[in-house]
């Protein structure tokens, strides 16, 4: 008879959770997995998938109006945004299938509702309780509202993907990815756009020459960005939400949205009452293997708050399973040179160091810095610049960082990253033939050092 229920109770199955799980079944391992809200996670359906789509419905303005500098007669148009969301619902019931149809057809026995850590060993899910040899935490991240008066009158990320009907007038409190994304979704989708920003410039992290070039880009779109500037309280008025602000000024929206932050979803796991460690934020601890305080039960994705994207969440999953499973020396999590984009419009590309970052660390660099105008705005008659940047050490020539604003930007990124992680130096860089005439090649030809 088997001591436990299961070789590996995973619990949350977004990206993470949903690889670990059906990796360690298709080994041969008894999975179970426990979800309380949707399969698929923050990403598949309140996240960078539906993000994606509604960034895609808000581009199409871009593309009505350059169409004209190319010959073409474009009539009279209007969005829908009901029609756009009811299309988005179809594609996440879709993902949502597919997932349940991955998990079912690894063999993984799929548990509804929340789990509750109840030993080391011991998870309850609505009153029943299973064993497992080996216990995952995979519950991701949830979006912060701060605590200020009228909060509750705010929407986060989550909801605005069910809005019953586009806002007219849209405030946005935050400075991060999710923030400027939705800026430019909102924007592009025809409504009046506030964002505001406590520090200097957004985007903190991101390359100091992208993110200027961005902010300049947004506000002659129309976006009012506001830095150093916050909401103080909300007040709801016959003309809309008031928001008051720290300069003492106030602006009306039909929609507050806080993109403030997102925290480590463990309330209501039982973590304390089995004696698993978290940080101060409330992140679970976990050491290079993904072991928390408990040596059975293990943590990975937005949940141990390293890196909160999608595709680590899924590589640290394959980590853990071949180091519980796998033959062979364990392995580690690879977090340097992680490729990342910003949907905003224009977009972010970047990987590697960041000109301020490899200063900091004393690097002796060589910064490349590229600013022009792509073929297609030259007919178009649109005054918006692509950036291009390399960061290169000097002593070895490897090229460290590399980070692009402008139209396909992340899809470039990812095609360099392939290099970057080979080592690529810019040498290298200089001997590749570039495709012309392309934004890419650009980053072959790229001669003129930063001043």
């Amino acid at each position: 008879m088997a001591q436990y229920d299961y070789d590996l109770f995973v619990i949350g199955a977004g990206s993470g959770g949903v690889r670990a799980a059906r990796t360690a079944a298709a080994k041969g391992h008894k999975v179970g997995i426990a979800e309380d809200r949707y399969l698929g996670g923050t990403c598949v359906n309140v996240g960078c998938v539906p993000k994606k789509l509604l960034v895609m419905a808000a581009q199409f303005a871009d593309g009505f109006a350059d169409a004209q500098g190319f010959g073409w007669q474009v009539g009279e148009t209007a969005f829908d945004w009901s029609r756009l969301i009811a299309n988005k619902d179809k594609e996440i019931k879709r993902l949502n299938g597919v997932y349940s149809k991955l998990l079912d057809g690894s063999g993984v026995e799929t548990l509804w509702g929340r789990a509750t850590l109840t030993g080391p060993h011991e998870v309850e899910i609505e009153g029943k309780k299973v064993s497992a040899e080996h216990i995952l935490i995979a519950t991701g991240g949830w979006p912060v509202v701060p605590e200020i008066e009228g909060s509750e009158l705010a929407i986060t990320s989550n909801e605005a993907f069910h809005l019953e009907q586009l806002p007219k007038r849209v405030v946005i409190v935050g400075g991060g990815y999710i923030a400027v994304e939705f800026a430019g979704i909102f924007n592009g989708l025809g409504a009046s756009v506030t964002q505001l920003y406590r520090g200097e410039m957004f985007l903190r992290g991101f390359d100091d020459d992208l993110r200027p070039a961005l902010a300049g880009e947004m506000k002659s779109r129309g976006v009012d960005l506001r830095f150093n500037i916050n909401a103080t309280r909300i007040e709801k008025r016959d003309d809309g939400l008031c928001v008051h602000l720290t300069d003492g000024s106030q602006v009306i929206a039909d929609v507050v949205m806080f993109a403030t932050g997102r925290a480590a979803n463990t309330s209501g796991l039982g973590l304390e009452a089995v004696g698993i460690d978290m940080d101060e934020k409330g992140a679970v601890k976990v050491d290079d293997y993904f072991q928390t305080s408990v040596p059975s039960i293990y943590a990975l994705g937005d949940v141990i708050d390293r890196v909160q994207l999608t595709p680590v969440a899924i590589a640290e999953a394959m980590v853990l399973v071949q180091n519980l499973f796998g033959e062979g020396e364990k392995l580690s999590m690879d977090y340097a040179d992680i490729p990342t984009a910003v949907f905003s419009q224009p977009p972010i590309g970047t990987i590697g160091l960041t000109e301020a970052q490899a200063l900091a660390r004393g690097e002796e660099v060589d910064i490349y810095l590229s600013q022009f105008k792509p073929m297609k705005y030259t007919l178009a008659g649109r005054d918006e610049k692509v950036v291009m940047k390399l960061i290169v050490e000097r002593k070895s020539d490897r090229v460290i960082g590399c980070h692009m604003l402008g139209a396909d930007g992340p899809e470039i990124i990812q095609g360099l990253a392939v290099a970057m992680k080979c080592g690529a130096t810019k040498a290298q860089f200089d001997a590749t033939i570039g495709i012309h005439p392309s934004t890419a090649e650009e980053f072959v030809t790229l001669r003129d050092k930063k001043n």
